[in-house]
């Protein structure tokens, strides 16, 4: 299935199926920002606000993007805070922000989703203020060696999501073409996880 029309189908059950790697990543975000504070905030690829509850919390201004009306129909449902302005794009095209606005760019989940990072990274970097940071969580790609994709029960059937392969050296190199300096490099495991492999991995990038 396409990516647009599965999230647009997911949306409707996304926040109450059983999902670990959902759950562990919102974790992450929490652990990594947990008593910080950001005057501008941009969230790229926001879903049904799973994150953006909490951004709304460590951020005067929060800009949350998904190009799933579904998704943000949701989102704009779970999300009220006065401090949020949800808006539907593609992030595969130019984004609608201004050059150097935000102090912070949030990514969870979404980039395996997206064939060409090089732009994601571009646009990243044109947006954000010098010294800002760029927050990515993703499917670790051992999981996705492995065959592991973004999917969902509906009913009988089991709906995979098209997704591409990124390496870790496909996010750093896409990072330093693009003048963003890593700054962390963590991978991470779902209490679950026992003798696997893991399942998330997560970068924070700052704009030199």
């Amino acid at each position: 299935m396409n990516i647009e029309d599965a999230y647009d189908e997911w949306s409707e059950i996304y926040d109450t199926n059983q999902n670990l790697t959902r759950d562990l990543d919102a974790a992450i975000l929490r652990a990594t920002f947990a008593g910080r504070h950001f005057e501008s905030i941009l969230e790229i690829g926001c879903g049904t606000g799973k994150n953006t509850e909490f951004l709304a919390q460590i951020g005067t201004r929060v800009d949350a993007l998904d190009f799933s009306e579904g998704m943000i129909l949701k989102a704009k449902e779970k999300v009220q805070a006065a401090n949020v302005r949800f808006q539907m794009a593609d992030l595969t095209k130019r984004w609608p922000c201004e050059d150097s606005t935000y102090d912070l760019i949030v990514c969870c989940l979404v980039l395996e989703h997206i064939a060409d990072l090089a732009h994601i990274f571009a646009e990243s970097a044109r947006t954000l203020r010098e010294g800002g940071g760029f927050f990515v969580s993703e499917l670790h790609p051992f999981k996705q060696y492995a065959g592991t994709k973004a999917r969902f029960e509906r009913g009988a059937k089991i709906v995979e999501v098209d997704a591409f392969v990124h390496h870790i050296s496909d996010f750093t190199n896409a990072a330093t073409n693009n003048e963003l300096k890593l700054i962390a490099l963590k991978e991470h495991w779902h209490t679950q996880d026992d003798g696997k492999p893991p399942r998330i991995v997560s970068f924070v990038f700052q704009k030199r």
